[in-house]
C-alpha cells in the first residue's frame, strides 16, 4: 500500500474516468494528489469522495484547462503549497472524435490538437522544472492504440495521440540525464464515458474480437499508470505500455 509514499502527483482530467480511478490508487498507495480538469463542481467531488476513503487531506481539486499554460501554473503551484513538491505527473486528459479525414473541420482539428497535444506538452513544460528540484520525476502520457496503428476514422485523434508518442521520447531522451522518466501508455476500447459515442452495435463488435474478449476498466489503466508512477519502473523511460487486452497483437 506504500508503491507512492511521499509522492505527489497531479493529474490532468482527473475528475472522472481514467483520471479519477488513477488518483484513488494513488492515494491508496501513499502519495498526494492534485486533479485538475475543467468540471470545477464534479472535481471537487471526486477529490472529496477520495479524502473521505483516505480519513484525511490527501487530494486537491484545481481548475485545470490543458490548453492554458497560466492554468498549468497554477496546477504545478498547488503541488508546490499543499504539499511541498511534484514527483509525477500523469497527462491524461484528452477527447475523443470519430470523424475521417475529410469530414474534420478546421476548427475540429485544432481543438482535438490543442487538447490531446498542446496540453501534454505544456503539462511536461510547466512540471519539470518542479520535478528538477525533487531530483526527479516521473511523467507518465496517456495516449492510445490509436497512437500505434490506423483506422478509417477517427483522423485528428490518431494524429494527436501519435504525436504524444513522440512527444514522450523526445522529453525522455532530453529530461533522462535529471531523473526524469517519461513513458507513454495506449488503452485500447476502454469503458469509460470517453467513447459513448462509439455506435453500441460497433462498440460490441469490437469487444468481440479483442483476444480478451471484453472491453478494458479505468482500474485497468490506473494500475499501469501506478506502475510506472512508483520506482517499480525506475529504469523504464521512452517506452509505450499497452493496455489493450491484446487489440494490437492482431
Amino acid at each position: 500500500m506504500d508503491r507512492l509514499k511521499n509522492k505527489v502527483a497531479l493529474i490532468s482530467g482527473g475528475a472522472r474516468g481514467q483520471g479519477a480511478a488513477e488518483g484513488r490508487l494513488f492515494v491508496n498507495e501513499g502519495a498526494k494528489v492534485v486533479i485538475g480538469d475543467v468540471r470545477d463542481d464534479l472535481c471537487k467531488a471526486t477529490a472529496d469522495e477520495i479524502n473521505k476513503g483516505a480519513g484525511g487531506n490527501a487530494a486537491s481539486a484545481v481548475h485545470l484547462d490543458v490548453t492554458r499554460a497560466a492554468d498549468w501554473r497554477t496546477a504545478v503551484d498547488a503541488c508546490m503549497r499543499l504539499f511541498g513538491g511534484l514527483d509525477v505527473l500523469v497527462n491524461n486528459a484528452g477527447i475523443f472524435n470519430m470523424s475521417g479525414l475529410e469530414d474534420t473541420s478546421e476548427e475540429l482539428w485544432d481543438s482535438i490538437v490543442n487538447i490531446n497535444q498542446k496540453g501534454v506538452w505544456l503539462g511536461m513544460k510547466e512540471a519539470v522544472a518542479a520535478m528538477r528540484k525533487r531530483g526527479g520525476g516521473s511523467i507518465i502520457n496517456i495516449s492510445s492504440v490509436a497512437g500505434l496503428t490506423g483506422s478509417t476514422g477517427s483522423t485528428a485523434y490518431h494524429g494527436t495521440k501519435g504525436a504524444v508518442r513522440l512527444l514522450t521520447k523526445a522529453a525522455a531522451v532530453q529530461y533522462g540525464p535529471e531523473k526524469i522518466r517519461v513513458n507513454s501508455v495506449h488503452p485500447g476500447i476502454i469503458n469509460t464515458q470517453m467513447i459513448d459515442i462509439i455506435p453500441a452495435a460497433m462498440r460490441s463488435g469490437l469487444s468481440t474480437i479483442v483476444p480478451l474478449r471484453r472491453e478494458g476498466t479505468a482500474d485497468d489503466v490506473a494500475r499501469m499508470v501506478l506502475f510506472l508512477a512508483s520506482d517499480d519502473s525506475s529504469y523504464c523511460t521512452g517506452a509505450e505500455f499497452v493496455v489493450d487486452g491484446g487489440l494490437t497483437a492482431m
